[in-house]
């Protein structure tokens, strides 16, 4: 068993975290910890985990999680923290998945630029492997500091990869629109995700300045191994949870449905968790689970791939488990199912 700390237990990723490796045959929660004094029974904060776990939350102290014999740390605070927790456990050579943002873009001034803040960890940061497991995996397997990816950025970079990487597309012209459940915004409340103010209400933000923009380029980068540039806005949608991303790609020749979806099914013939379907995905089909779903398109010359996934689990805690059980070594699957 690999003893598990979780940094900041009180969020929606926190709780979905603890239900995974709960249930995982190679992980124990050994602490959970918070930033509010009061230190509140773990099932307090999560009445759902009511009788499956009896832990109190506690600050965070390093010398405490290395008497427990930590060995891996989910850190699940807010952008902006994570770097000041996470540096000291590392120096301790504790294994960290991180997901917040602060290790997810490599160039410190771009960090800087898209959340207005200077990177104070910048020796971690270059060390840091993007946690996309269907396309950085071997990296995963080594990695001391995993930054877990962002919720959109994944149905983003998967549904453009095969189209990228064999270099089939115009890769200036990408177009990527996604709603969201109000879940994404998080636990805190915001007059936006206030219930009157969003529900029967569909509203799109932070149009051409969402920080999730870079963190899209910057791995399609690396799969096209030239710059990419998309156009990228996201959308409130009033349900709990669940991304649906339509993806607009001009190819440089014509392909047929059926030939798309043979490449895609190629491309992620290794990857458990990636389903390509002949028909359109929901959210629904994919809700609580870590699977994301996608299918291809051609409209009037134009490549239109559909991306559904759950933003809680495959958007972030489910894929975490599966960037732990990579760099443990555990069957990848393990817990997720």
């Amino acid at each position: 068993m690999t003893k598990i700390a979780i940094l900041g237990g009180t969020g929606y990723t926190a709780v979905e975290l603890i239900k995974i490796l709960l249930r995982h045959p190679h992980a124990e929660i050994v602490a959970v910890t918070s930033r509010d004094e009061k230190m509140p029974h773990v099932a307090e904060s999560h009445p759902s985990l009511a009788g499956r776990i009896t832990s109190r939350m506690e600050l965070f102290d390093v010398e405490r999680l290395l008497a427990r014999g930590v060995e891996c740390v989910f850190g699940c605070l807010p952008h902006g923290a994570s770097m000041d927790a996470i540096s000291p456990l590392l120096q301790r050579n504790i294994r960290i998945i991180d997901l917040s943002a602060d290790y997810r873009l490599r160039d410190p001034n771009v960090y800087a630029q898209w959340y207005g803040e200077s990177h104070h960890d910048l020796a971690n940061l270059a060390a840091a492997v993007y946690g996309l497991p269907e396309i950085y995996g071997d990296e995963i397997k080594n990695a001391r500091l995993v930054a877990n990816p962002g919720c959109y950025p994944q149905t983003g970079i998967l549904g453009l990869a095969p189209l990228v990487a064999g270099k089939y597309i115009n890769v200036t012209d990408i177009i990527i629109d996604s709603k969201s459940g109000v879940s994404g915004a998080g636990r805190t409340p915001k007059l936006t995700t206030h219930f009157p103010e969003c529900n029967e209400s569909v509203a799109a933000y932070n149009v051409g300045q969402h920080r999730h923009t870079p963190e899209i380029e910057q791995a399609l980068t690396d799969i096209a191994g030239e710059p990419v540039e998309v156009i990228f806005t996201p959308h409130l949608i009033p349900m709990d949870r669940g991304i649906f991303t339509t993806i607009y790609a001009t190819p440089y020749r014509a392909f047929t449905e059926a030939q798309l979806l043979d490449l895609y099914r190629v491309y992620y013939a290794n990857a458990p968790f990636v389903r390509v379907t002949s028909r359109i995905p929901a959210t629904k089909d994919s809700a609580y689970t870590n699977f994301i779903d996608m299918t291809v398109r051609v409209v009037r010359g134009r490549i239109v791939v559909l991306v559904a996934e759950d933003n809680l689990v495959r958007g972030a805690s489910g894929v975490a488990v599966q960037n732990f059980n990579r760099m443990l070594g555990y069957d990848e699957k393990a817990g997720l199912l």
